[in-house]
């Protein structure tokens, strides 16, 4: 029997014209990196959440990893986050 990695579930709040969000999805996805994308814009309860986090901005992308959030990451923030 191998111990296979946690997974670790990775949520990115995003709107549908956020270029940095497209980039940061298609850069972590040639990592292997599996993101669930929520448009706060189409689900807008989600919305005062990134509020809160950013000082009263919609800042994306905003991840969700595990319970930690990180507003606005590079690739490499994300990756080096998630030990990779």
């Amino acid at each position: 029997m191998t111990d296979a990695a946690p997974v670790i579930e990775v949520t990115m709040y995003t709107t549908s014209w956020c270029g940095y969000c497209r980039r940061l999805k298609r850069a972590l996805a040639g990592h292997g990196v599996v993101v669930e994308e929520v448009d706060i814009e189409q689900t807008p309860e989600f919305g005062p959440i990134i509020e809160g986090l950013t000082g009263g901005f919609r800042t994306v992308p905003t991840l969700r990893i595990g319970d930690d959030y990180l507003v606005n990451p590079t690739a490499a923030e994300v990756l080096t986050y998630l030990g990779r």
